[in-house]
């Protein structure tokens, strides 16, 4: 299609109007949560839309909090515009959005230091049931919220304010504890299979694609680790039919927590058939022979798997091919972000200058691959947050936001430095300990920087603003008040 026509007609991210109302107690203790969602579909169905901007927020309704009494409710309507489906986030920033801005409206109504308000009532003891059915496995969401803090030099900010607006531009700060659900399937179990060919090579087979997660990196270096072999000698084979395996694909953050840990299972097993191969080559009872880091080992002597392998080869199969399969699990990530913006007092213009990231993935195989999605999350949450806006007419339906000179992408030049740290609390409900990162960034900057937006006009007099904060409209809220001389 050419770009007009995808403007006209690709699957959009999320159109909602939501509500929500937060009890406490007299000491700023949460007692209930209600939230109501209003979600444009678009003019048709696709096939995953009305079901994860409904069932994407209800698996994350209560957020990182104990809240004893939960209610959401959910319409979906049919509109003329183009339709709705599963974008970087798929319903779990709507949700951390509507948590986090009634939290932050709540420490403006009572007077309760935000940063209070929130370590007064997040969970902190795991396994923890939610109110609507859900089970939290593992977390330390007050360990996150330290760690951001901390990296951002949250208690040293209002100097930083004092010295933009003294250069005409407000600076503020704002922070989202947020948590996301990962993981599940449409298979009983995701299958992968290691195979050892001539000359040396290993083609890891699983059934997932990757568009930008780098599978072809993780997993190789994943199984590489687990064996103690070259990553450099092993391949990954992504969703060949010809293989039978069995698997649900990619989606939900999911490929690492299930593919993954499929992955570590197909390790052990490759280690357990080899047992008695090396038994034999070194003379000794299965019994005797222990594996550590590549290597065979009984009594003095030693055998490296990497030898063994070679010398196991001869026609296919390889004796100690695998094929190995977990069932699909449900996890939850989670993370505090924390965001500094500046909002031109002439122009209305934002930038991002300061962006503080700290995250539990569990356990994480790459960092510099967690990190690249973090990066590109990050962007996506700014882009609804700042610009990105598919604005229709309201009399005629004409689309009126069709090229990109309408509908604005973030750039870099938006951003300043972004610091990503890593908190992990492995979970239990996994092989391989790992929670899922896919769209962690996009989850949490949405919250983060508006709560940062809203903060830079808060001296002015606005309390509320509406996405996308583009501009004019920030120019317009400035500008309405009598205040924005510095």
């Amino acid at each position: 299609g050419t770009r007009s026509e995808t403007f006209l007609t690709d699957a959009q991210g999320r159109a909602n109007r939501m509500r929500a109302r937060l009890a406490l107690d007299a000491r700023g203790g949460f007692l209930a949560f209600r939230y109501e969602f209003l979600s444009d579909l678009g003019a048709y169905l696709t096939p995953i839309g009305a079901m994860v901007h409904a069932m994407n927020p209800t698996f994350c309704g209560g957020g990182v909090y104990h809240l004893p009494a939960l209610h959401g409710s959910f319409r979906q309507v049919l509109t003329n515009t183009a339709p709705v489906g599963a974008y970087r986030g798929a319903g779990r920033p709507d949700i951390a959005y509507l948590i986090e801005r009634t939290v932050d409206e709540a420490a403006r109504v009572t007077g309760i230091d935000r940063v209070t308000l929130r370590r007064l009532n997040h969970v902190g003891v795991f396994p923890y049931a939610t109110a609507n059915g859900f089970t939290y496995d593992s977390g330390d969401f007050a360990g996150c919220l330290d760690d951001a803090l901390a990296a951002a030099e949250w208690s040293t900010f209002e100097p930083r304010r004092s010295a933009a607006r003294a250069q005409g531009r407000l600076r503020g700060i704002g922070i989202a504890s947020f948590i996301e659900s990962s993981g599940g399937g449409v298979t009983a179990q995701d299958e992968v299979a290691i195979r050892f060919e001539p000359g040396g090579a290993i083609a890891l087979h699983a059934v997932t694609q990757s568009n930008g997660q780098g599978h072809e990196t993780t997993f190789p270096l994943l199984v590489a680790r687990e064996l103690g072999l070259p990553a450099e000698r092993m391949r990954l084979v992504a969703s060949d039919a010809a293989s039978g395996l069995a698997g649900s694909g990619s989606f939900a953050s999911r490929s690492l927590l299930v593919v993954g840990s499929a992955f570590k299972v197909a390790c052990e097993r490759v280690i357990e058939r080899a047992v008695p191969h090396a038994a034999q080559a070194l003379g000794v009872a299965e019994s005797d022979v222990r594996y550590a880091d590549g290597t065979f080992v009984a009594g003095g002597a030693s055998l490296s798997l990497a030898a063994l392998v070679e010398r196991l080869a001869g026609p296919a199969p390889h004796p100690l091919d695998v094929t190995a399969g977990v069932p699909p699990s449900r996890v939850f990530p989670n993370g505090c972000h924390v965001a500094e913006v500046e909002v031109d007092i002439e122009t209305g213009a934002p930038r991002i200058v300061r962006y503080t990231a700290a995250d539990d993935f569990g356990h994480v195989v790459n960092h510099t691959v967690v990190e690249g999605q973090l990066h590109g999350g990050v962007a996506q949450g700014a882009g609804q947050v700042f610009g990105e806006h598919a604005r229709y007419d309201r009399d005629t339906g004409q689309l009126l936001a069709g090229t990109f000179m309408d509908y604005p992408m973030p750039r870099a030049d938006l951003f300043g430095d972004i610091l990503a740290i890593d908190h992990p609390v492995p979970s239990p409900s996994n092989a391989l300990g790992a929670k899922g990162a896919g769209e962690a960034g996009t989850t949490g900057a949405i919250p983060a920087l508006m709560s940062a937006l809203l903060d830079a006009l808060r001296p002015l007099g606005v309390t509320h603003l509406d996405m996308p904060a583009t501009p004019e409209r920030l120019w317009r809220a400035i500008h309405a008040t009598d205040r924005r001389t510095p």
